[in-house]
């Protein structure tokens, strides 16, 4: 980020923020949201939804997004808050942290899917767009920022539980993943109201 740059608001330009989540599905981790307002005339090159990019590929573009990009902000529901609400209502939080997140208040807010935060106590303007990650570019580099950040997250956790895998499954159910969960249960960062999860509790008990 530039923060000079951020003390600025472009004159004339519509500030449009890109908001996307990753992480609805893992048995294990946080859900990530990001958002990111891009600057106007530096248009960055191969910006898609981050599904479709290898790791390497999306790495790098995550730099340049945070060295390139107007403002972004990121934020995150973790597992407990997950379990306490559901993973609708904490993807929505975390989409709402990050946008709270940004160095500057956005025009217009567009977000990835069919779901908006309610934004408590902020009057801003919100679209949902079913596919935007495909489509809009600032959703594409929210959805890439949130991305990477949600997978270096779980590589850290895998230094600390080995046993699930979690550098290479990134929390998702994936048969080795399912087999360690049954052999060593539950650890700290799993989801335990996901049925997979809760099964295994259920089977200790």
């Amino acid at each position: 980020m530039r923060p000079a740059v951020h003390r600025l608001r472009r004159t004339g330009a519509e500030l449009i923020a890109g908001v996307d989540e990753v992480g609805r599905g893992p048995l294990a981790g946080p859900v990530v949201a990001a958002a990111v307002i891009l600057e106007a005339g530096s248009p960055i090159v191969g910006l898609r939804d981050s599904k479709c990019l290898a790791p390497e590929r999306r790495r790098r573009l995550a730099r340049e997004i945070r060295r390139h990009a107007y403002a972004f902000g990121i934020g995150l529901a973790d597992p407990a808050e997950i379990d306490g609400s559901n993973i609708l209502k904490a993807a929505l939080l975390a989409m709402e942290r990050a946008v709270a997140r940004l160095a500057c208040a956005p025009d217009l807010i567009r977000i990835d899917g069919p779901h908006a935060p309610g934004f408590a106590g902020h009057r801003l303007s919100v679209e949902t767009i079913v596919g935007g990650d495909g489509l809009i570019a600032e959703i594409s580099a929210a959805s890439i920022l949130a991305k990477v950040c949600r997978d270096r997250l779980m590589r850290r956790w895998h230094r600390r539980y080995p046993e699930y895998d979690f550098a290479r499954n990134m929390g998702y159910p994936t048969p080795a993943h399912l087999r360690a969960l049954q052999s060593f249960g539950p650890c700290p960062i799993h989801r335990r109201s996901f049925r997979p999860v809760r099964d295994c509790l259920r089977s200790e008990a």
